[in-house]
C-alpha cells in the first residue's frame, strides 16, 4: 500500500507545470482580449466600394453547349457596370488610404465608408498592378484615424495577428490567428509578383485592402489574397508586408502617379538542393545569374553570369521575387549592399538602386486605321520597357506591347519581338508602319517573330 501511494505522489509530481489547470487568479486575467487593440485599429480600416466600365458583348447563343464558343465575341461591345467590394486602411489623418490594385483598378467611381458609418469619395493617387497596391486619397476629410506600420522584417513567425476588413460586406469583422510562414512568393493571383507574409488569420472575400495588425495595434501588412479551392478561407491566407507598403505611402506622398522601383537588369534562378550540391553548398538558398543585361547596375558593379546573390542589405534572398522586394524597400537613388558568393568567397559589394534607361527611344507607337493592322502598339526595346512591360531581357529589337483586334485574331501576343514584316527587317517602331501601311483590295502579311526564345511566321489576309 506505502508503495501504491508513493507511485501515485510520484505521478502527480511529474506532470509539467504548463499541463496543470489554473482558475484565473485575477479579474485582469479574466477580462483579457482582444478588445484593446480592435479600438485601437479598426476605426482605420474603412469598406471600399468602386465601379468600373466593362465591355460585353451579348450573344444570342449564350448558354447553348454547341454555338456558344464559335459565337463568342458576337456582337457589338455594350458597356457594363461592374461593382467590387474590398477594404482598406487609412494611413495619414489627412485620409490616404491604401488598399489593393484588385478592389479599385480601372474603377470610376470609388466610395469610402469609415467604421464609423461616414462616406466620402475617394480618388486613385498611385496605383501598382504588379505589387496589387493602390494608395488613395479621401476627398474632403481630415483628422481621420490613421495606423502605424510596423517595420514587417521584424516580423516573426508564430506572432499573434489580427486581420480586419469587410468580408462578404457583412461589415467590419475581426478574426485573429498567428503569422504561418515568411517570405512567401509565386503563390499570388492575377499580375500580381512580390512577396507576402502568411497568416492562419481567416481571410474571405471583401477582406481585400484590410489590415493585419500585431497585439500593439501596428500594421504589418496589407491582406490581399487566399489559397482556396472552395473560395472561403482554408487558414492560408497573404499579406503585403508594411515595408512595401510604406514604399508606396512616400511615393505617393512625394506626388508619384507611377510606383518607381530600380531595376536590376538580371534574372536568376532559385537555388534547390541539387544545384547547391552542384555548387558546393552547404545548405540550398540565394539566387544564381543566369542573364544579365548590358546596362545592369549588377554587371556595372562587377556581378557576372554563375554569381551567386545570398543577401541584399544583409537580409536573405532567396527568390527572384524576394530580390525585388528587397531592391524596392532599398528604394532609388541610393546603393544597396548585396552579398556575392564567386568561387566559394562571400564579398559584399554597393551596387547602384536606378531607373532602367529608357535608352534608346522607345518610340511607343499605336497604328492607326490606315494600317493593315490597326490598334497594334509596338515600341523599341530598352530597359525601361523591359520593366514596364514585363518583357524578357532582350538588349534591342521591336516589342508588341497591344496585338490590336486584328493582330490578336492574326496570332500576336503581346511580348512578341517582331524580326521581319513581308521579308523587312524591322529595327525601329517606324519600320513597322512602313511595312504595314495599307494597300488597296485583300492585303497578304507574313510576319516574323520570336516568343520565348524560338520563332516562329504568321501568315495571313487582312
Amino acid at each position: 500500500m506505502i508503495r501504491y501511494i508513493l507511485l501515485c505522489i510520484t505521478m502527480v509530481l511529474a506532470v509539467p507545470a504548463a499541463a496543470q489547470t489554473q482558475v484565473p487568479a485575477s479579474q485582469g486575467q479574466i477580462a483579457l482580449s482582444f478588445a484593446p487593440v480592435v479600438k485601437r485599429a479598426a476605426p482605420a480600416v474603412v469598406n471600399i466600394y468602386a465601379k468600373r466600365m466593362t465591355e460585353a458583348r451579348p450573344s444570342p447563343f449564350a448558354g447553348d453547349p454547341f454555338f456558344e464558343d464559335f459565337f463568342r465575341g458576337f456582337g457589338r461591345p455594350q458597356p457594363r457596370v461592374q461593382n467590387s467590394l474590398g477594404s482598406g486602411v487609412i494611413l495619414d489623418e489627412s485620409g490616404i488610404v491604401m488598399s489593393n490594385y484588385h478592389v479599385v483598378g480601372g474603377a470610376t467611381d470609388i466610395r469610402v465608408v469609415l467604421a464609423d458609418r461616414r462616406e466620402f469619395q475617394a480618388h486613385v493617387l498611385l496605383a501598382d498592378e504588379m505589387a496589387d497596391l493602390a494608395v488613395l486619397q479621401i476627398d474632403d476629410a481630415e483628422d481621420l484615424p490613421a495606423l502605424s506600420l510596423r517595420d514587417s522584417d521584424a516580423v516573426e513567425v508564430g506572432e499573434l495577428v489580427l486581420a480586419i476588413g469587410n468580408p462578404f460586406g457583412v461589415g467590419q469583422t475581426v478574426t485573429s490567428g498567428i503569422i504561418s510562414g515568411l517570405a512567401r512568393a509565386g503563390v499570388i493571383r492575377g499580375n500580381a509578383r512580390s512577396y507576402f507574409l502568411q497568416t492562419d488569420a481567416p481571410i474571405n472575400p471583401g477582406n481585400s485592402g484590410g489590415a493585419l495588425v500585431d497585439v500593439n495595434g501596428d500594421l504589418i501588412g496589407i491582406n490581399t489574397a487566399i489559397l482556396s479551392r472552395s473560395g472561403g478561407s482554408n487558414g492560408i491566407g497573404f499579406a503585403i508586408p508594411a515595408n512595401l507598403v510604406r514604399a508606396f505611402l512616400e511615393q505617393a506622398k512625394d506626388g508619384h502617379d507611377q510606383f518607381q522601383r530600380p531595376w536590376a537588369g538580371m534574372s536568376g534562378q532559385e537555388v534547390d538542393g541539387d544545384l547547391a550540391d552542384s555548387l558546393g553548398l552547404g545548405v540550398p538558398g540565394g539566387i544564381l545569374i543566369a542573364e544579365m543585361h548590358r546596362a545592369s547596375p549588377f554587371r556595372a558593379a562587377g556581378f557576372e553570369v554563375g554569381d551567386l546573390i545570398t543577401h541584399v542589405g544583409g537580409l536573405d534572398v532567396n527568390s527572384p521575387a524576394e530580390m525585388v522586394f528587397r531592391m524596392t524597400i532599398a528604394g532609388l537613388g541610393g546603393t544597396a549592399t548585396v552579398t556575392r558568393v564567386r568561387g566559394g568567397v562571400a564579398e559584399d559589394i554597393e551596387v547602384a538602386m536606378i531607373d532602367p534607361p529608357d535608352d534608346p527611344p522607345a518610340e511607343e507607337t499605336v497604328l492607326d486605321e490606315n494600317s493593315a493592322l490597326p490598334g497594334l502598339t509596338v515600341a523599341r526595346i530598352n530597359p525601361a520597357v523591359i520593366l514596364r512591360h514585363q518583357l524578357g531581357l532582350r538588349d534591342d529589337g521591336v516589342a508588341v506591347l497591344e496585338p490590336g483586334r486584328v493582330g490578336a485574331w492574326a496570332g500576336l501576343q503581346r511580348g512578341d519581338i517582331l524580326l521581319e514584316v513581308n521579308g523587312r527587317a524591322i529595327e525601329r517602331s517606324g519600320d513597322v508602319v512602313d511595312a504595314l501601311s495599307r494597300q488597296r483590295g485583300r492585303v497578304e502579311i507574313e510576319i516574323e517573330i520570336e516568343r520565348g526564345g524560338r520563332r516562329y511566321s504568321l501568315a495571313f489576309r487582312t
